[in-house]
């Protein structure tokens, strides 16, 4: 361990604008003390003025943070508490990394004008991934944007006319063959498994504009063994949780693919739902399609997970802890 670079020390930083400082700052230092409980460190506010004691090492990387969200709320980017926390962790991962860069990515503007953009460099190269591929695969925890900038991206397409329409599908593993007998009709028995779709799809245009698309069928959900058969021409087509789809269901999704059509494909290859001893198709396409033109793939790890900021503990806590599995 480097001493020196570990010693205690206490900078004071200084803001010119009133107005940006107190954005910065959060609602009574809200977004401080968010700093604070992220790193341990003690910060104090003296009007515009800040003192920031702890650690060498944090202090500079604090500083580093202040300096570039300043930055953002002086270009009147909406800084929220989230964003602190995730923008510490970008740095915590990359010191070199541009925060201003990557918030100022915008993907679509909500019918609620919350602005959805990117929260990490992984995220932000998945959105450029998806601008500059037909296909791509998106692999990681649940939590990290796969599937909501996905979704993003192909409302975005939607609404520019890049395509005429959006297919979203999920395999619903739990129903297997036996989905012919539930009671209701398809959209009774699928919705269960469709639901986290539709609600990206109404936070982003409203309940009625998104009812009124799926209605028209600019929109279509439904589960993956409905693809069959289909050749899908103008579309955006969004394959989530695609870790629990076959080999041959993961080969006849992906040659649905027409003409003038993208597809992204999400999944979790550490959260496979599928009867012991059968091969997840996500994991068997890694092997498979790496290095095609015009296929990219992005991996995300628990630094990407968007959620609230409790959610990283949890993940932490839940990795540090003993498999009770193995325990039993």
């Amino acid at each position: 361990m480097n001493r020196e670079a570990d010693k205690h020390t206490t900078e004071i930083i200084q803001f010119d604008d009133n107005d940006c400082s107190m954005d910065l700052f959060g609602r009574h230092g809200e977004h401080l003390k968010v700093i604070e409980s992220r790193t341990g460190l003690v910060i104090n506010m003296r009007g515009n003025e800040l003192h920031i004691s702890g650690g060498e090492t944090k202090v500079k990387l604090v500083i580093e943070l202040l300096y570039q969200l300043y930055e953002l709320v002086r270009r009147k980017y909406p800084l929220s508490g989230v964003d602190i926390s995730q923008a510490l962790g970008i740095l915590e991962n990359d010191p070199q990394a541009s925060v201003s860069d990557i918030f100022q990515e915008r993907v679509l503007l909500t019918s609620s004008k919350k602005m959805i953009a990117p929260r990490s460099a992984n995220q932000r190269a998945y959105v450029d991934a998806i601008r500059a591929n037909d296909m791509v695969f998106a692999i990681g925890p649940a939590g990290t944007g796969k599937t909501y900038l996905a979704m993003a991206m192909a409302v975005k397409s939607l609404l520019s006319r890049e395509v005429r329409r959006i297919m979203l599908t999920r395999p619903a593993v739990e129903a297997g063959e036996k989905l012919g007998f539930l009671p209701g009709d398809i959209a009774e028995k699928v919705n269960p498994y469709l639901r986290p779709l539709y609600d990206a799809l109404y936070d982003m245009v409203g309940f009625d504009k998104a009812n009124s698309m799926i209605e028209q069928g600019v929109v279509e959900v439904a589960p993956i063994a409905f693809m069959r058969g289909r050749t899908l021409n103008d579309a955006f087509v969004i394959l989530d949780e695609a870790q629990n789809v076959t080999p041959e269901q993961m080969k006849m999704f992906l040659t649905r693919l027409g003409f003038g059509s993208r597809a992204v494909i999400t999944g979790d290859v550490t959260q496979i739902d599928l009867p012991e001893g059968s091969k997840s198709g996500l994991v068997q396409v890694r092997e498979l399609l790496q290095g095609i033109e015009g296929i990219a793939f992005s991996f995300f790890t628990r630094v990407d997970v968007v959620r609230h900021p409790l959610v990283q503990k949890i993940i932490d806590a839940y990795d540090g802890a003993p498999n009770d599995r193995e325990n039993a």
